[in-house]
Parts: structure tokens; sequence; C-alpha cells
């Protein structure tokens, strides 16, 4: 193969502003569940990503946000614990919401990012819907704030771009051995992914009805004989009157091989 490179690519942003759309682009499959409800994405997920002889490994973060319960004290900490061990830290922001109130305290923190020598990018994220005078201005405002070493202007639900910034990446990755097999798209064991496309679908059919303190837990996963595989998981919430709730989501019938039973927190 020659020549190796891997490098750690950390997304960081404020919630809501497309991190987790964007590395299901970037890996070119879905390993990170998406909603439009804040903090979808909890612990750090790595996708991971062939160009060439470079191996990208992409860390899907926390949104970071002001954190007031200590859930969220926790994944911002995560969050940010992502950002410092990476080899370089990719900004991603919201081209409509531009340099609003948490876009600007993530500025703030991000001279705290590791050493100044750290690569960082800007990622202005959902071009399609901001006209073109617009985008210039916010990308000017950025970089007046923070000194990044590229900028990017992409669509991450449409791919627009998002090659560009793998290219990038790939030739700024440090030299080195990959970590992953070549054909290994996520560390996230089967259990795990198979909790949060549970966790997803509850997120987009329960709406407001479903409190951010439910989880998921995989307790079986069983191959069959006939080459599909059986799946046993747990539903946790806090109240009994959400477990009903719950309990009275339909199944879509690609999760017929799920079976998942729904528990109170004591």
């Amino acid at each position: 193969m020659g020549e190796t490179r891997c490098g750690f690519v950390a997304l960081i942003g404020a919630p809501n502003v497309g991190k987790s759309t964007l590395i299901n682009a970037l890996v070119g499959t879905k390993v990170a569940i998406v909603s439009h409800k804040v903090q979808t994405t909890r612990a750090l997920l790595r996708g991971i990503a062939t160009v060439g002889g470079t191996q990208l490994v992409f860390i899907d973060t926390p949104g970071i946000f002001a954190p007031r319960r200590r859930l969220d004290r926790a994944m911002v900490t995560n969050a940010w614990s992502g950002a410092h061990d990476a080899d370089i830290a990719a900004v991603l922001i919201d081209a409509k919401r531009g340099l609003d109130e948490e876009a600007d305290a993530l500025f703030e923190r991000l001279a705290d990012v590791g050493p100044s020598k750290k690569p960082r990018i800007l990622l202005v994220n959902k071009i399609d819907l901001v006209e073109k005078s617009a985008l210039l201005s916010l990308v000017k405002a950025a970089n007046e704030r923070t000194a990044f070493a590229a900028t990017f202007m992409i669509s991450a639900l449409t791919g627009d771009g998002v090659d560009d910034v793998k290219s990038w990446l790939a030739a700024q990755a440090p030299v080195g051995p990959w970590h992953y097999p070549e054909d290994q798209i996520t560390d996230a064991p089967l259990r795990q992914l198979a909790a949060e496309m549970t966790r997803e679908k509850l997120y987009l059919r329960l709406h407001q009805e479903l409190p951010y303190q439910s989880t998921v837990e995989t307790e079986v996963w069983k191959e069959l004989r006939d080459g599909s595989t059986r799946i046993e998981q747990t539903i946790y919430v806090e109240r009994e009157s959400q477990r009903k709730i719950v309990c009275s989501m339909r199944v879509e019938p690609s999760l017929s091989y799920f079976h998942t039973s729904v528990s109170t927190v004591d």
C-alpha cells in the first residue's frame, strides 16, 4: 500500500448543527443517529472512512451547549475531551443560525483545545439555505474570531462540498499505521448500534413526550439459522405514564426481529 496515514478528526459544534448527518456523509453510510431534537448524540462515536492510503476516524461528539444538569455536564465534558484528543478539530456551524450565542460560547473555548499547532478547520453547514453574500460575511466574521487552517462551505444533507473536506483531511492526516481494518466503518459494537437505532425511532415518533433521561439497552443478540438476527432490548424511562406512551408506539416492519420491553427506572 505504500505510505499510510491515519488521522482522528473531532467534529464539534452546538446542538443541531448537523454533526451526525455530516459524519454519515463523510463515512458514506449511516453510523450515527439523526433527529431534529437537541442532544440526540450522547456519547462519542467514531465513524471510519478511507481516502486512498489514509484512514480518517471521525469523532461525532455530543453538541456543546450551556450545561444545566449533571447529565448535560457529562456530555459537554465528553465532547471537549474528544476535541482535545483528536489530530484535527473540525468546527461545524449552522449557516442559518450564524454566530449566535451558542456558537459564540464555542469560539471562546476553542483556544483551550490542544496546542496551537493542531489544525482547526471551519465547516459552514446548510449553505443551500442561505444567500451567498450572507455566507461570505459569516465566514469572514468566524475567521476573525479564530484562525482556521481552512474553511469549507458544505451541505451535509446533500453532500455538497463533503468530498473536498475529506480530501483536505486526508492530506493533513499524520503518517502512521491504520487503527482499524479497511472494511470497518465504526468502532461501535453491533449491540450499541441496535440500541441507537431504537432510540432514534423513539425520538422521531414520540416528539415532546419522550424524556431525555430515557435509554435503551440491548439485552440479547442472537444469530438465527435463516441469517436473520433476533434482538431483545429494554427501554428505560422515568415514569409509568412514559412507559405506556412508549408501549403504544407502532413497531415498523423493518424492526420485526426486535423484541423490546419497557421498564421504569427505580
